[in-house]
């Protein structure tokens, strides 16, 4: 058995004396394990870390064997993620939600999402609206997508500010006045087909509000589990560096 394909490197871990396990979200091939020989060298260490992109080469006797990786590497972002304390959280966040994915299952759409942001984490202005968008189309690609087209209640297209907690879709702000304390705030940034400016601190913060409310009741919660650790200090990070910028 062998394929090629790219890959986002998202964990390693060391195996024996010198190997390691790469684990990379690739495009065709889907969340995919292999063992790297030597992968603990001196010359490997900089190629095998998160946030690297790389072409990949698994070769193994049957499909179902772990297998063996040949790592070519061709972006290297590991570097520039470790500048920033807030890129290595939002790619430790990334990694989390493709665990969630069955291994070996592909998800090309999630691959090309999670390439493109990881060039942005760094990026005070993008990085933040990036990865709530990221979490919405996780939610899609689990079959929780949200409804933010129109007023679940009377169609309207126009001024949708909230977000119904129970059935994921879009409510207008006329329509949801009575209820405003019961919804969720929908942010613009979340609506729009682009991310051209910086959201103000306070969408941002509705943002992740309203993407980690679904996340949390519908994809982690029903595996027992809590939203990932890297999220809250993805989260911390951002405040502290808005609070920093205002003084």
């Amino acid at each position: 058995m062998e394929w090629h394909d790219e890959g986002l490197i998202i964990g390693i871990r060391k195996h024996g004396e010198t190997s390691v396990i790469l684990e990379a979200m690739t495009a065709e091939h889907g969340r995919h394990l292999g063992l790297v020989r030597g992968g603990r060298s001196r010359r490997m260490r900089p190629v095998l870390q998160p946030g690297n992109q790389a072409s990949l080469t698994w070769r193994a006797r049957l499909d179902e064997h772990l297998g063996l990786y040949a790592v070519e590497l061709t972006e290297p972002r590991a570097g520039r993620l470790m500048a920033s304390a807030a890129a290595l959280h939002g790619l430790n966040h990334i990694a989390a939600l493709l665990r969630l994915l069955a291994e070996r299952d592909p998800h090309p759409r999630l691959y090309e999402a999670a390439s493109r942001i990881a060039d942005y984490l760094g990026d005070e202005k993008l990085g933040p609206a990036l990865l709530a968008r990221f979490e919405l189309a996780v939610l899609a690609e689990f079959g929780f997508g949200l409804d933010l087209s129109r007023c679940a209640a009377t169609g309207a297209t126009e001024d949708l500010v909230y977000v119904s907690p129970k059935t994921g879709r879009a409510v207008s702000r006329r329509a949801g006045a009575p209820y405003h304390d019961r919804l969720l705030r929908l942010p613009g940034f979340l609506r729009a087909a682009a991310v051209a400016a910086t959201p103000p601190r306070s969408d941002l913060g509705d943002g992740f509000e309203l993407t980690g409310y679904f996340l949390a009741r519908d994809v982690f919660a029903p595996r027992g589990l809590a939203l990932p650790a890297a999220r809250r200090a993805y989260l911390a990070e951002i405040a502290k560096r808005d609070e920093l910028a205002a003084r």
